[in-house]
């Protein structure tokens, strides 16, 4: 099933194109339809795009369990991420009405119609539509590359112009979704699960500096306000109190742009990001409040200027405590290795995570590589997810 649902978008490299309302993205989205139904689902589309399979509950007025992942990818990503827990779900469906019949509670399985902000500068679309953090106020004014607009995209796809359901839901019980981990701590330490405690909050800046741009022949070093050489400093500096802050604090500077960025001229201006990761706000809020006062002081001694703008502050969210012990006895019972661990990653279980009680499990991930046509994870282990699935939504909707 999972090269079946990664031949929607397949690229030439053997990874997955399949950006919200592409082409691609709306055969994989019928696709998946199709055999929901096949395997006795009742299938419905909501107004934004999401896909759901229903097993119906025999209790009157139950709530729902739901479970799931997104169908979207990033420009030539892997086959597993998101894709998994959308495919698990179907399984674990199945099997439990194959073996146990109608549930006493709704269970659903969810493929969200966008995560990653791929195509479009917009992330979470998917679950944020379904509570509520999202609206179409939202993706009013967005484009993508094409200068295609968001809107327009929507409505050639079939959705957005109230032919489904609204989207906002006020029934789901709790949420649980299955993931690769993308990154190789299971595997580095051999274990089959991972439960996520907490999903890490991520800060973003993007800190500017601003020099003298002059001639890179004629102006003697002590005379120059070099913003390359002082943005290195800052950022030499930045990953040097990172690892000396915290084991579980990241600390990454992944774009630099330089202007004029000249061979023979000395920058006037250097502009860079970063991203913060920990699992505890406070934790981030020490951080950047003692980087930045360390920042000043480096850019004052230089006679050069500082600016700091921050575009993105995602709290932690911290993952139902009940629904982790139920993972946790039935992995001790089958004595099955798993970890507790935070997720550096975002998730649809983040947004979940704030709306009702929410389980986001892990499946190793081959060398930690993700986002990637490198990605995988062997099939033993995308069946002992599968397993554990199972059990839960049966100890939960049962």
């Amino acid at each position: 099933m999972v090269e079946w649902l990664g031949s929607f978008g397949k690229s030439k490299s053997n990874g997955v194109t399949r950006q919200l309302y592409s082409n691609e993205w709306r055969c994989a989205q019928q696709a998946l339809e199709k055999r929901m139904k096949k395997i006795g689902l009742d299938v419905y589309f909501d107004d934004v795009g999401n896909l759901f399979g229903r097993l119906t509950g025999s209790q009157e007025d139950s709530t729902t369990i739901l479970t799931g992942s997104h169908i979207d990818t990033v420009i030539d990503g892997g086959k597993y991420d998101g894709a998994y827990g959308v495919i698990a779900g179907m399984i674990a469906m199945q099997y439990l009405f194959e073996y146990y019949g109608v549930p006493k509670k709704n269970i659903e399985v969810v493929s969200l119609c966008e995560e990653e902000g791929s195509r479009f500068p917009m992330t979470y679309w998917g679950s944020g539509n379904i509570t509520g953090v999202r609206t179409m106020e939202d993706v009013r004014n967005l484009v993508d590359l094409q200068d295609t607009s968001f809107i327009k995209a929507m409505h050639e796809s079939g959705f957005g112009q109230g032919e489904y359901r609204q989207p906002k839901r006020d029934d789901i019980d709790c949420f649980v979704e299955l993931h690769i981990e993308q990154g190789e701590v299971l595997e580095r330490e051999e274990k089959s699960i991972g439960i996520v405690s907490h999903i890490v909050g991520q800060r973003r800046y993007e800190i500017t500096v601003i020099g003298e741009s002059n001639h890179a022949g004629t102006t003697p070093m002590a005379w120059r306000k070099d913003a390359l050489y002082v943005a290195s400093g800052l950022i030499q500096l930045l990953i040097q109190k990172a690892r000396e802050t915290n084991s579980d604090l990241v600390a990454t500077v992944g774009q630099i742009n330089l202007e004029p960025n000249i061979a023979n001229v000395i920058p006037g201006k250097a502009t860079f990001t970063i991203d913060i990761r920990h699992s505890e706000d406070d934790v981030i809020d020490r951080f950047s409040m003692g980087i930045f006062k360390e920042f000043q002081s480096i850019t004052d001694s230089h006679n050069t200027e500082l600016r700091i703008k921050n575009w993105m502050n995602e709290k932690p969210v911290k993952m139902c405590e009940k629904l982790i012990e139920i993972s946790e006895s039935i992995l001790n019972k089958d004595q099955t290795p798993y970890k507790k661990m935070a997720s550096g990653a975002g998730h649809d279980s983040q947004v979940f995570g704030s709306f009702c009680p929410t389980s986001l499990l892990f499946v190793p991930s081959h060398k930690g590589i993700s986002h990637s046509p490198h990605e995988f994870t062997s099939t033993e282990d995308l069946e002992k997810g599968i397993r554990l699935l199972i059990k839960v939504l049966y100890e939960l909707a049962y």
